[in-house]
């Protein structure tokens, strides 16, 4: 009767439908983690859904920070390259882990390089006949939207992802590229503001369109980069704020007793 009282409750362990740990890591996967990718994934629909008029100077604006900035935010807190990583058979986590090493990744997943990618492309975006042509092509508007979406992932990973990213530069220099790149952002919001409705070269929208959309973009820039900023600082304590407030305390212990 015990054995078959045993075999019942390990046969209970192992029905389907109860919470496990995710695979390889003896640990529960977060909700918030979860709650954060579906959120990413919810912003992407809402950027791509009809509720978002790409047509309008601030619809096209809009497109931009939800796509580039916030859906990524969202997306890299999810931590999806980890939950991957946890769910690999044995086998394929050392392939993977040398595709995380490799100076490729290392090179195009640098904090500088993927600001380049983000930002830089919204300069040669609304300065250049690039905005004109993608009105006018659905397969370059499509393109725009991948590169968005993919290079401000690139990006909120490389300041403040909790995936793993092997030679990821110091905390200083993300911080730093972080604020010039938000600087950079900004200062493109005001020039297309000044100059509305020349900018975007080729446009075609009125004056008033083209600065309700450069006010969005300086003003959701500035929240995109704080929500960073907050995530960056927040990894920095995980790894080292608590070990410090630990530290009076071990000393406190090890002290000799008067």
């Amino acid at each position: 009767m015990a054995v078959a009282g045993a075999g019942r409750r390990r046969a209970r362990r192992g029905l389907p439908g109860r919470r496990r740990p995710h695979a390889g890591s003896g640990r529960r996967w977060s909700g918030g983690r979860t709650a954060s990718f579906l959120l990413g994934a919810v912003l992407v629909g809402a950027a791509l859904s009809p509720a978002v008029d790409a047509g309008t100077a601030d619809g096209h604006m809009a497109q931009h920070l939800l796509l580039g900035m916030f859906a990524p935010i969202a997306l890299v807190m999810g931590a999806p390259v980890t939950l991957l990583l946890s769910g690999l058979p044995v086998s394929a986590r050392r392939p993977a882990a040398v595709l995380l090493r490799s100076r490729v990744l290392h090179g195009l997943s640098h904090v500088a390089t993927a600001a380049v990618l983000s930002v830089g492309g919204l300069y040669l975006l609304y300065l250049t006949p690039l905005y004109a042509l993608s009105a006018r092509s659905d397969v370059v508007h499509h393109l725009l939207h991948l590169h968005f979406l993919l290079a401000g992932y690139l990006f909120a990973w490389a300041v403040a992802g909790p995936d793993p990213a092997p030679r990821r530069p110091g905390m200083a220099v993300r911080l730093v590229v972080l604020v010039v790149a938000g600087g950079l952002h900004a200062f493109l919001a005001k020039l297309l503001f000044s100059r509305a409705p020349v900018l975007p070269v080729g446009g075609g929208h009125d004056a008033a369109e083209v600065e309700v959309a450069a006010q969005l973009m300086y003003y959701g820039g500035h929240v995109a980069d704080l929500l960073l900023l907050v995530a960056l600082f927040a990894a920095w304590y995980r790894r080292t704020g608590r070990a410090l407030a630990r530290e009076p305390a071990a000393v406190a212990s090890n002290a000799p007793a008067v």
